[in-house]
């Protein structure tokens, strides 16, 4: 077609301008929130963040979800939204939690109230209150705290301090007597070329796999410091930012990995161990509202009551207007039946 080589000016302006938009990647499946929890008390910003979801085994209705304001300070959830408790923890933005025999369940969150300094704040969880309790801060890197995750392989417990700058620090964590000051060993640095936040373990192999937002997903095997990037941004299934990360660990090595792609307010399904592309979901509109601009999320397999049979997966929701952000609940059984995963 000849004539489509001569392009008038306004043309070549309209086309310059459709490849400026924003990237969007490969439709989504749908599915909806079957809770939300009350929005955090920091309104009109960008506070909420990032989700932690503790089981209760014996009593699954019962279970928690500890959550940030990044303005603020650490919120406890039920499974209904309702707030089980507040602590003014100051300007923490990601945040995870392990049941750690002898010592219950502690509750780590990434401190940037020094934004040269990082720290780490150690909090226990009181399951019955759901209340916290601290325990006190540790160091975390010379740099701006942001991303953070605990990892216990080999019945060793770690934790992650993934600074804003680019660097990653592991910790060994001594839980030392119980209710004082976990000890930190200091163990690998590793790191990425740009802003990282999003990260989660493998517990059955020590893998780490970290976001680094505008490049793709990189892990990072137990024991050594360089890793490979195993889900670029591709604008197919990831979009820049690329935010959260987690795992629904199946067997020995297999299950599936979810990333919050945030250009898109999407979420991107990969299989383990080969990190292959399954599909992407979306959280839309029923009962309860959509979710768009997800930075942080976390997936929990095991029963959580008829709602929740084959485990929990909690959403920041970055826009969840006329109302301050918060967090959305959906039943990971109906993430894999709208995707078709076995």
């Amino acid at each position: 077609m000849r004539g489509a080589a001569f392009l008038t000016s306004a043309t070549a302006v309209v086309m310059l301008g459709a490849c400026a938009t924003t990237p969007v990647g490969l439709p989504p499946v749908s599915v909806t929130a079957l809770a939300e929890t009350v929005p955090v008390g920091t309104a009109a910003q960008d506070a909420a963040d990032d989700p932690a979801i503790w089981r209760n085994a014996a009593n699954p209705a019962a279970s928690l979800i500890v959550a940030t304001d990044k303005k603020a300070g650490l919120y406890v959830y039920g499974l209904d939204g309702a707030i089980r408790s507040f602590s003014e923890a100051g300007l923490v933005n990601n945040v995870d939690l392990a049941e750690v025999p002898g010592h219950g369940v502690i509750v780590v969150a990434s401190d940037r109230n020094d934004l040269t300094a990082a720290r780490l704040q150690f909090h226990r969880l009181d399951p019955a209150t759901g209340t916290l309790t601290l325990l006190g801060t540790a160091p975390g890197g010379a740099g701006e705290g942001y991303g953070l995750c605990l990892g216990q392989a080999g019945g060793v417990l770690r934790v992650y301090s993934v600074l804003k700058q680019g660097g990653i620090h592991e910790y060994r964590v001594d839980p030392g007597a119980p209710g004082s000051v976990p000890v930190l060993t200091a163990e690998r640095v590793l790191s990425v070329a740009t802003q990282p936040e999003g990260c989660v373990v493998d517990h059955r192999n020590g893998a780490l796999y970290v976001g680094e937002e505008v490049r793709g997903l990189w892990r990072f095997i137990a024991g050594e410091t360089a890793g490979e990037l195993v889900a670029p941004i591709d604008n197919q299934y990831l979009v820049a930012d690329l935010e959260g990360v987690a795992l629904a660990p199946s067997g020995t090595d297999g299950g599936y990995l979810v990333a919050s792609s945030q250009g898109d307010n999407a979420y991107a399904v990969f299989r383990l161990p080969g990190m292959e592309p399954v599909g992407r979901f979306r959280i839309t509109a029923g009962e309860f509202g959509s979710a768009e601009e997800t930075d942080g999320i976390d997936l929990i397999l095991g029963n959580f009551g008829p709602d929740y049979p084959a485990g929990l997966f909690v959403a920041q929701d970055g826009q969840n207007e006329p109302a301050a952000q918060n967090f959305k609940l959906v039943s990971w059984a109906a993430v894999k039946a709208a995707l078709g995963l076995e």
